[in-house]
């Protein structure tokens, strides 16, 4: 039986096919960072762009990253375009992930075709998408 979250995730998968599929590849991550935002908004989903994230020590302020997207305050999307994603950038969204206290977040690669990596602030079983 499928989770509220799952349900939530496969949406926001669902929306990043279709912007791949009507803008094609080859575009720089901002544009498709533009179609899934519309993309988004058409399936009736909040959606932040460019959302600030804090990153604390020790209670102290050390510094400041942008997530990419952030829907429905459950999920965080880090976009990526070229020619493959890295495992840093998995450590990225995973960092994303702590600092803002959320649990799931999308590694979504705008590439030839789209491929999506769920990422857990803690560990569970993952799931990719091609």
């Amino acid at each position: 039986m499928k989770t509220k979250i799952d349900e939530l995730t496969e949406r926001v998968i669902g929306c990043c096919f279709k912007a791949h599929k009507t803008l094609g590849s080859g575009f720089l991550e901002k544009v498709c960072e533009n179609a899934l935002m519309i993309e988004l908004e058409r399936a009736g989903l909040r959606a932040r762009q460019q959302s600030p994230i804090a990153v604390s020590y020790e209670g102290h302020r050390v510094g400041e990253y942008l997530a990419d997207v952030i829907v429905e305050d459950q999920i965080v999307c880090e976009l990526k375009v070229g020619d493959a994603i890295g495992k840093e950038h998995e450590i990225q969204l995973v960092n994303y992930l702590v600092a803002t206290g959320l649990d799931t977040g999308l590694l979504i690669h705008f590439g030839k075709s789209v491929t999506v990596k769920r990422k857990f602030r803690q560990h569970h079983v993952s799931k990719d998408h091609d």
